[in-house]
């Protein structure tokens, strides 16, 4: 089937959530200028993402994804990078002691710009303009200018990426990630009960170091204390872009799309017969499927047959984002289904895109607690089924932000006003964060799990 497939074979298909650019010239020549770039990410390290995943797949390590709901241009400043780059850091830290085993690190960030949806068009006190549908497509602002797709965002949001990756990647290799260091990583806003659990755990780590230089065991010599792995994702929504970005990989021969280690397609494009599906089966990278209550468990092993007809481990994550009031009439059955079929997948659980209400001040918000039992549904289903819990997927971000109801904090409604900052949902602050990566350390330490571990699942 991939021989059948090209960068552009995604056009002879039905595609939603696409925006309609005015100009098609110019948005040609955007097109057109970001295939002369050079890539965002390489073949390589996309490859290396997939060989982590798959020791995923095999209850072997466990993944955390997460990052911004939509990042913006305005918020683009390296501190906003550092910050989020430091809680992931934490919270990675945090399960490493709770699951004993590698945790892959993978950002919402550095090409998160396009988001879908409910509606293409938005009403505001009688006018009716474009939705804002992320900073590479139109504006956040409220005017007929801003609202109309601009193809230059396209060029600014690969400028962006670029220097978010460039940033990321000294974080990661030049020694800001060194264990020796892990004390810097403390964030001044985090609830006292989050900072002080993980001061403990950095004390213990200090001491493990401790004992390694004395056995003559240092970070000059064991990289992995040094530095870190850390990838990035988004969603493969706006296909020109993810088209352009499209390349063949000198060393394989095959397809990669350089925007990203690794793309997800979304709850709402992920049509069996439409045209993000039909991108995304042709490309190397790791694919993320969400998985939503109307997922439909025949369809979703119909495109994973499409998507990954080799049964690859670590090529497919399955992004379950069900809502606390649904994943247990929904997800076992999926579960089932996907595990009698024998495909190699990692399950992970998105706990926040089914659990967003209104505020009663008017704010789009999600309550702590149904994020925690999401979370704690998704382990007792699969620990019921024998099943593998391979990662959790959340929107977060390191500022001291009151988009989510609850947690330590206790973030009230009447909060939420003080530092509503999101452009798109609302996300976990670096505290709420941390209390979620001490949550799930708990359940990995189950006997159960660690027995998954140790097994083929």
């Amino acid at each position: 089937m991939k021989s059948q497939w090209s960068p552009s074979s995604w056009r002879s298909k039905p595609a939603k959530h696409l925006p309609i650019y005015k100009d098609q010239n110019q948005l040609t020549n955007a097109l057109e200028e970001i295939k002369k770039f050079p890539p965002l990410v390489f073949a390589g390290e996309a490859r290396s993402l997939k060989s982590k995943l798959a020791n995923v797949s095999n209850g072997k390590a466990f993944l955390l994804q997460g990052g911004d709901c939509a990042e913006s241009f305005v918020d683009f400043h390296p501190d906003n990078i550092k910050n989020s780059f430091k809680v992931i850091l934490q919270m990675a830290v945090v399960l490493t002691f709770g699951a004993s085993c590698p945790i892959v690190k993978v950002g919402r960030i550095a090409g998160q710009f396009a988001k879908p949806r409910s509606s293409d068009k938005e009403t505001v006190d009688g006018i009716e303009l474009e939705s804002y549908k992320g900073d590479i497509i139109n504006g956040i602002e409220f005017t007929k200018e801003d609202r109309i797709p601009d193809p230059k965002r396209l060029i600014q949001a690969y400028n962006q990426s670029a220097s978010t990756l460039n940033l990321l990647r000294a974080f990661s290799q030049g020694g800001y990630a060194n264990l020796n260091k892990i004390h810097q990583w403390n964030i001044n806003f985090v609830e006292e009960e989050n900072a002080n659990k993980f001061i403990e755990i950095a004390d213990r780590i200090d001491e493990c170091l401790a004992f390694m230089k004395a056995c003559g065991i240092n970070g000059d010599n064991v990289r992995q204390i040094y530095e870190t792995e850390f990838f990035t994702s988004h969603e493969a929504l706006l296909l020109d872009y993810e088209e352009a970005l499209t390349r063949i990989d000198s060393t394989s021969g095959k397809w990669y799309d350089v925007s990203a280690h690794m793309l997800w397609v979304g709850d709402r494009t992920r049509q069996l017969d439409g045209a993000h599906i039909e991108f995304v089966r042709g490309i190397e990278n790791p694919i993320g499927i969400k998985v939503g209550p109307t997922s439909d468990p025949d369809e979703l092993l119909k495109i994973l047959d499409i998507v990954n007809s080799d049964n690859e481990p670590g090529k497919v994550t399955l992004i379950c984002r069900m809502g606390a009031d649904k994943i247990d009439s929904h997800l076992p059955n999926i579960i089932k289904k996907v595990h009698t079929e024998g495909k190699a997948v990692v399950w992970a659980c998105d706990p926040m895109h089914g659990n967003t209400i209104k505020s009663k001040t008017g704010f789009k918000t999600r309550p702590v607690n149904n994020i925690f039992s999401e979370i704690q549904k998704f382990f007792a289903i699969h620990k019921t089924l024998g099943t593998y819990p391979g990662g959790v997927h959340l929107e977060m971000t390191g500022a001291d932000v009151t988009e989510c109801m609850g947690g330590l904090q206790q973030i009230t409604e009447e909060d939420l006003k003080n530092r509503y900052h999101t452009f798109c949902d609302p996300r976990l602050n670096a505290s709420q964060s941390l209390e979620i990566a001490f949550l799930i350390s708990e359940y990995l330490k189950d006997e159960k799990f660690l027995s998954l571990k140790s097994s083929q699942i």
